[in-house]
């Protein structure tokens, strides 16, 4: 398990270099297509690509305690470290007084002879050229790549809160 020295060097490490262009839907679930970058320790020029699909179900409104309700699917024991992370921290997300279920899943990894740059700037293009909304590109911390996937979703909710309120509120859930 990582110490919050850990988790929190991986969060400042963690750039989303292609978000994607859809946000998460209110009322339905979102899937999206990630590539999650990062340098092998003490190997240069070798870079692994993780490539899976990460779901974010529709938003809930979560009464004071429901930061317990977080649940993260496929995750390792990191997931946990980060949600006891989030309880200390959260009170300053404030999208968190709603709630997401996540589920982590296909993961596949490779490792390249290349640059980080040269690997970044590859992947983004082949996405560019799909035109797949829903793809993101992270670079990352190796051993806590999961502290990485998780902050892009937390980033993600906060992209999508305005809309996902304003849905609400137009409906009379809020």
């Amino acid at each position: 398990m990582h110490k919050p020295d850990d988790i929190q060097y991986a969060l400042e490490m963690t750039r989303v270099i292609h978000e994607p262009d859809r946000m998460i839907d209110t009322f339905g679930t979102t899937s999206f297509e990630f590539h999650l970058i990062s340098e092998l320790m003490d190997h240069a020029d070798q870079v692994r690509i993780r490539e899976g699909r990460i779901s974010a179900e529709r938003p809930r409104i979560l009464r004071p305690e429901g930061m317990e309700e977080l649940l993260f699917e496929g995750f390792g024991e990191q997931a946990d470290a980060f949600r006891d992370w989030l309880k200390i921290h959260g009170k300053d997300i404030a999208i968190l007084k709603y709630g997401f279920n996540f589920a982590r899943s296909s993961v596949s990894e490779s490792i390249v002879h290349e640059s980080m740059e040269t690997v970044c700037d590859r992947v983004v293009g082949d996405i560019r050229d799909r035109g797949n909304p829903l793809s993101a590109v992270i670079c990352g911390v190796d051993d806590a790549w999961e502290i990485c996937l998780l902050k892009f979703t937390t980033e993600m909710i906060l992209r999508s809160q305005g809309v996902n309120l304003f849905d609400f509120r137009r409906r009379g859930l809020l």
